[in-house]
C-alpha cells in the first residue's frame, strides 16, 4: 500500500489523469479495474475515474510494487545543456527564443538536447523544479516550434499557468506574430489570404487547395509586407488560424516560397540565398486575454519581442 498527498499542482484534473502520470509503467486497463475494486481510494473513500483531485487530499494505493520502478526517463534532462536564450521569466513562465536547429521536443530518434529538456535542467538548478517532491507536473510547454524556426516558445512553471494557457492557447486569446523572408515582391502589400490544406501524415508534408477537398482544413493568413529588396520581400504574418506548416505552404502556394526552405521553396532559390534554415520567425508575442486569466491576469496586453531575428537584414537576391 502507498499512500499520496495531492499537492497544489497535482489538483484539479481527473484521478485516471494523474495516475497516468503519476504510476506510468501502470497498465491503463489494469488501472481502470483498480478503481472499480476499490484498490484505489480518496480520503478512504471510494473513486470513480471522472473524479476530481483537490489539493490535500490522500490517495491510497493498493497496488504491486512492480509498476513503481523508477523511470530513468524522468531525470533525463540533467543530460541537457543549460544555454537558453530567455526573453521573459517570472514565478508563472518563461519565454524563450528558440534558435533555428533546436528541437522542442524528443524525437524517434530520442534525441536529448531538446528545448524543453534544458528548461527543467535549468529549473532543477534554481530550485524551481524537483521531480522528487513532484507526484504529477514536470514544466511545460504551451506551444511548438519547428526545428528548422526559430522564435518565442512560452513554458509553464507550474500545473496552474499551464491550464490557463492552454485554454488561452486553444481559444485564440494569444497573439502570434511571424517575420518571414519570401521570394519575389508581392503585387498586394497587405491583405488576408484564404485557401484549404490538406495534411499527409506519412510524408510531413501539406498540400494547399484553392476549394475544399476531402480532408482538408480553411487556413487564414494575415500578412503585411514590412520592407523590398531587389526581388526578396520581408513580411510581417498573423495567423487566423493555426495549422501545421500553414506559413510556408500558403506563401509558396501564392508564388513567394520562404528563403531557405527545402520542402515548400524552390532548390535554385534557396542555393542564391545560402541559407541554412528557411527564413521564419515567430518573432513577437501579445497576451490578449478577452476571459479572465486566473493568477496570469497581470499578463494581459503585454507585449514581446524577440531582439535579433537573423535574416532581419537580408533584403537581396
Amino acid at each position: 500500500m502507498r499512500e499520496i498527498m495531492i499537492n497544489k499542482n497535482d489538483a484539479d484534473q481527473r484521478i485516471d489523469k494523474f495516475l497516468t502520470k503519476y504510476i506510468p509503467n501502470l497498465p491503463q486497463p489494469l488501472m481502470y479495474k483498480y478503481i472499480r475494486k476499490k484498490r484505489i481510494k480518496i480520503n478512504g473513500k471510494r473513486c470513480d475515474i471522472n473524479t476530481k483531485l483537490k489539493e490535500g487530499d490522500k490517495l491510497t494505493l493498493y497496488i504491486n510494487d512492480e509498476f513503481f520502478k523508477h523511470n530513468e526517463e524522468r531525470d533525463e534532462f540533467l543530460k541537457a545543456p543549460l544555454k537558453l536564450d530567455i526573453i521573459y521569466e517570472d514565478e508563472n513562465i518563461i519565454l524563450i527564443d528558440k534558435k533555428p536547429g533546436l528541437l522542442v521536443h524528443k524525437d524517434e530518434v530520442y534525441n536529448l538536447d531538446t528545448l524543453i529538456l534544458r528548461i527543467q535542467h535549468y529549473l532543477y538548478k534554481k530550485g524551481e523544479y524537483n521531480p522528487d517532491i513532484e507526484n504529477s507536473f514536470v514544466p511545460s510547454l504551451v506551444n511548438r516550434i519547428d526545428r528548422n524556426t526559430g522564435g518565442i516558445v512560452i513554458a509553464a512553471k507550474n500545473a496552474e499557468s499551464l491550464r490557463i494557457l492552454n485554454q488561452k492557447m486553444k481559444d485564440r486569446e494569444l497573439d502570434k506574430f511571424y517575420l518571414c523572408l519570401v521570394y519575389g515582391i508581392m503585387k498586394a502589400k497587405e491583405g488576408i489570404l484564404e485557401a484549404y490544406l490538406e495534411k499527409d501524415d506519412d510524408k510531413n508534408k501539406v498540400y494547399i487547395y484553392e476549394k475544399p477537398i476531402r480532408n482538408s482544413k480553411l487556413i487564414k493568413t494575415k500578412y503585411k509586407v514590412l520592407k523590398e529588396g531587389s526581388n526578396s520581400s520581408l513580411v510581417e504574418i498573423k495567423l487566423l488560424t493555426g495549422r501545421t506548416h500553414q506559413i510556408r505552404a500558403h506563401m509558396a502556394y501564392i508564388g513567394h516560397p520562404l528563403l531557405g526552405d527545402g520542402k515548400y521553396g524552390k532548390n535554385t532559390i534557396n542555393k542564391v540565398a545560402g541559407f541554412k534554415y528557411q527564413a521564419l520567425y515567430s518573432y513577437k508575442l501579445k497576451f490578449n486575454f478577452v476571459t479572465d486569466a486566473g493568477i496570469l491576469n497581470y499578463l494581459n496586453k503585454k507585449e514581446f519581442i524577440v531582439p535579433d531575428v537573423w535574416f532581419i537584414n537580408y533584403y537581396r537576391m
